[in-house]
């Protein structure tokens, strides 16, 4: 499952990620900032370390963080975030031309390791993870609440009038009265086993395919806002879920993978500054998805700066000074 790139596209411009050769550019990181409840006695202080990440918002954000983090504890920065496509980071963080990143468990144990069966308890996902990348370099520190996920919503009429809260009661929306449920979705997800088909399936839905529209992602939020269809695919962190107000259906049986957010850190560079992870781990145990979709929506919403988003977040929690 390709890790939530559609719709929110925002490249660093300045890296490059060649196939086979690792990162080839990068800037260093260059914030003022001091250690708060995090770095304290500069424990990472004449460490050369660099932060990578895919290029989708959430992701640039996390990446920053990660490299303010660090800068607070002392260490230099290399700035390498916005890699294009899930493989591209993942690859540097195991080559070692980076040295971390934030991660999805899903992703890894779906996309990376071959699996075709996710795990549904989230911290066994994660330690499944965290065991079987061991022997690839990497290791995996400690998830956090943060799960970007699939789902469906609806825009607050629609919620008003049918008054669904889970998938099981779309279900059964969708037996008791076919025309109600319409949904729009991505083309990938439509097809997939573990997309539309396979939801369906576990719910017991079968909706007719003049229910089912396919479009690109971004435009789903705006349809399903305004109401052209009942329910959309959303990812559950998106900013456009409380910018638009948009109601989200829960997943009651736990179909849809657990994408977590972990820090992913190259084991060689973990071992020589062990250091980082008593740095990330009080971040990560702050982020879950409320935090990322206010987050996500400074971005795509307001047009802030992922960096800067970060940074100020960061200042606000009182990690860094």
């Amino acid at each position: 499952m390709r890790r939530h790139i559609g719709g929110r596209l925002l490249l660093t411009g300045v890296l490059v990620a060649s196939a086979g050769c690792g990162l080839t550019s990068g800037s260093p990181m260059v914030d003022d900032v001091t250690p708060g409840s995090i770095g304290k006695g500069e424990p990472l202080k004449g460490a050369h370390l660099t932060v990578t990440s895919k290029e989708f918002t959430e992701q640039l954000i996390l990446g920053a963080m990660m490299g303010i983090a660090f800068e607070a504890a002392g260490a230099d920065v290399l700035d390498r975030t916005g890699i294009q496509g899930s493989i591209g980071a993942r690859e540097a963080v195991k080559s070692g031309d980076a040295d971390g990143m934030y991660e999805y468990t899903g992703t890894a144990w779906i996309t990376y390791l071959g699996n075709g069966k996710p795990i549904t308890d989230p911290e066994q996902q994660w330690q499944a993870v965290h065991d079987a990348d061991l022997k690839n370099g990497l290791t995996w520190l400690p998830p956090s609440a943060l799960n970007n996920t699939y789902a469906l919503a609806m825009n607050r009429s629609h919620y008003k009038k049918y008054g669904t809260k889970t998938l099981s009661d779309v279900a059964a929306l969708a037996k008791s009265d076919p025309g109600a449920v319409t949904v729009c979705v991505e083309s990938e997800f439509a097809n997939r086993a573990d997309g539309l088909p396979g939801m369906e399936k576990a719910y017991g839905m079968n909706l007719p395919a003049k229910n089912i529209t396919q479009m690109d992602t971004g435009i789903i939020y705006t349809q399903v806002a305004k109401g052209s269809c009942a329910y959309g695919e959303v990812f559950t962190t998106d900013g456009r879920i409380k910018s638009m107000n948009l109601a989200v259906m829960r997943d009651d049986k736990k179909f849809f993978p657990n994408y977590n957010v972990a820090p992913e850190t190259n084991s060689k560079a973990l071992k020589k500054y062990p250091a980082i992870a008593e740095v990330l781990d009080p971040i990560t145990k702050k982020l879950n998805n409320t935090v990322a979709q206010s987050l996500n929506a400074k971005v795509d919403v307001d047009g802030e700066d992922p960096h800067q988003v970060a940074l100020d977040w960061m200042k606000a929690e009182g990690f860094v000074k």
